[in-house]
């Protein structure tokens, strides 16, 4: 064997420098024991990716530039190993009015207790939840070392995506690309890489290693699925998704050219990755953040029975709270099917009629409502008064409320702030109502955490949705069939279609100056709203940042 390299697959957290560096020198061993001389660990691994403006602290630097030394301190004694770790260098030039930026998105190569080189990220995203030009300077430089008798090439992230940092380090004498990641995922994300990164390995006919991150922080989501590719871009071994892993690489040298061996995990379904996103963002919200249990309100509706199985494969059933509060718009089939679902998945489960709040409410109301008819005033009291509820459980209890809404509410505004919006964390926030009426089905036909099987009532799935705050309300009373609505917003939100183009395409006029006209003006709701699991390239959230105050109409 010319060289064994570990890809460390690394659920990290922002701003924890010290358990960050622990986690590496643990890795590190084991991967020595292992055989391993080249570690790798994913971009910005000290500080974890990202870390926001906590970038331009002196103190949150000053603390990343310690843990790199302790790193390389508690690893001097593994005899020739190199260990790549990712970390911020630099400092800002402060003035008055001008800040001057002299920091970089690096990665350090560690070897016998020292730093032997250092590389500067060249290319920085400033795309979609990227905002990396307001925290790094672009490196210029290229870094090529030894691991045992192989030259490695180093690359940050976004560099492998472009043809330059590349050929500099095969024109440097790289025989191997080492690729260290923090790409948050959408859906298809992880195969859209490997497509690249092949693309990237014939071009300069190297083999290539990449390394990705795994976990949750705050909006967004890393599958890790860290992989190997020979010279010719051909797959030669693959982690798996949605969990830490030590990835081991296995590099043999024939004649001119060096062969990689690896496991290969198989390729997912979608709707895998899916799942495993939505779960692992409840997770390392809830664990990273310090709470132990969540609850929510269980209506009955798809909704909120898709945000339970989340949390219930994510925490388990013990931190899990539900709460069914019936108002005198509530079914009787939404208590039978709610309390039938609780029970399914064995979580704490109660009920709490909301009728004598909302009759005091409007009798209290009624004075200054002027004898008007009711409307969404009373609707939405319903759906306050439900998040006065919970909040107070939360408050009492220590749980954090998950709200349940989903794209296609949070697009239309059809939610209620301080409402149904009243809330810690939306697991479901990035998913279409058509995809969620899709997971709930496919929840049902697995059970890939063994929680419990079949756990959403089919009724729940089959009925007409409805928010149930009047009588015999349906969701499309007031909006289009969803499989029209989420078309629309998928293109005009996501993708940055223009309402004639959506009508040329055959959308009905009325329905695409319905749906775009309430995206534009719901935006101060979504300001207002819960982080949510981004699993789509676009979300309502780093995503998007479009003007409360806004009169543009195409």
């Amino acid at each position: 064997m010319t060289l064994r390299i570990c890809s460390a697959q690394l659920n990290l957290i922002v701003g924890d420098m010290q358990g960050n560096a622990q986690k590496i020198i643990e890795a590190a061993k084991a991967a020595y024991a292992q055989g391993a001389r080249l570690l790798l660990t994913p971009e910005l691994s000290i500080c974890a990716y990202i870390a926001e403006d906590l970038l331009l602290r002196p103190s949150f630097l000053a603390a990343c530039d310690e843990a790199v030394k302790f790193v390389a301190s508690e690893t001097a004694g593994l005899t020739d190993m190199a260990i790549v770790v990712g970390h911020p260098v630099g400092r800002d030039q402060r003035g008055k009015s001008v800040t001057v930026t002299h920091r970089t998105n690096s990665a350090s190569v560690l070897k016998n207790g020292r730093v032997i080189e250092n590389y500067a990220k060249r290319q920085l995203p400033n795309y979609q939840v990227f905002d990396e030009r307001r925290y790094f300077v672009p490196g210029q430089g290229t870094c090529v070392f030894q691991a045992g008798d192989v030259s490695v090439g180093l690359l940050v992230c976004e560099d492998a995506w472009f043809d330059e940092p590349a050929a500099l380090a095969k024109d440097a004498g790289a025989e191997l690309l080492a690729v260290i990641n923090a790409s948050p995922f959408h859906v298809g994300k992880g195969y859209e890489r490997e497509a690249m990164m092949a693309e990237r390995a014939q071009a300069c006919g190297l083999p290539l290693v990449y390394t990705h991150m795994v976990g949750g922080q705050d909006e967004v989501v890393f599958e890790g699925q860290s992989f190997a590719l020979a010279g010719d871009g051909t797959l030669m071994g693959r982690a798996p998704s949605f969990e830490e892993k030590l990835f081991y690489v296995d590099v043999e040298r024939s004649a001119n050219t060096l062969a990689l061996k690896a496991e290969t995990a198989p390729a997912r379904p979608p709707e895998d990755d899916l799942w495993d996103a939505l779960v692992m963002g409840v997770r390392d919200y809830i664990h990273k953040n310090g709470f132990k249990s969540v609850i929510l309100g269980l209506s009955g509706g798809i909704d909120s029975a898709l945000v339970m199985a989340i949390a219930v494969d994510a925490l388990g059933k013990e931190q899990v709270h539900a709460v069914m509060m019936p108002s005198p718009y509530t079914a009787g089939i939404s208590v039978e099917d709610a309390r039938d679902m609780a029970n399914r998945m064995g979580v704490k489960y109660d009920e709490i009629s909301i009728r004598p709040e909302f009759e005091g409410f409007k009798a209290s109301l009624q004075p200054l409502f002027g004898g008007k008819p009711e409307d969404a005033t009373e609707e939405n009291i319903q759906a306050r008064i439900r998040g006065v509820m919970l909040m107070a459980l939360s408050n009492k209890h220590g749980h954090l409320v998950l709200t349940t809404g989903n794209k296609s509410e949070y697009a239309t505004g059809y939610c209620t702030l301080y409402g149904d919006m009243c809330g810690g964390f939306a697991p479901i926030k990035d998913v279409l109502k058509t995809k969620v009426f899709a997971l709930a089905r496919w929840r049902n036909e697995h059970d890939p955490y063994r929680t419990c099987a079949n756990p959403i009532p089919d009724r729940i799935i089959t009925r007409p949705p409805s928010a149930e705050l009047r009588p015999d309300q349906t969701d499309q009373d007031s909006l289009p069939p969803y499989e029209v609505l989420d078309a629309i917003i998928e293109r005009y939100m996501e993708n940055d279609m223009g309402v004639a183009e959506l009508i040329a395409q055959g959308f009905k006029p009325e329905d695409v100056e319905r749906v775009t006209r309430l995206i534009k003006i719901n935006e101060y709701k979504r300001r207002q709203s819960a982080e949510g699991t981004r699993v789509t390239h676009r979300g309502f959230g780093k995503d998007w940042r479009y003007p409360i105050t806004n009169k543009f109409r195409a």
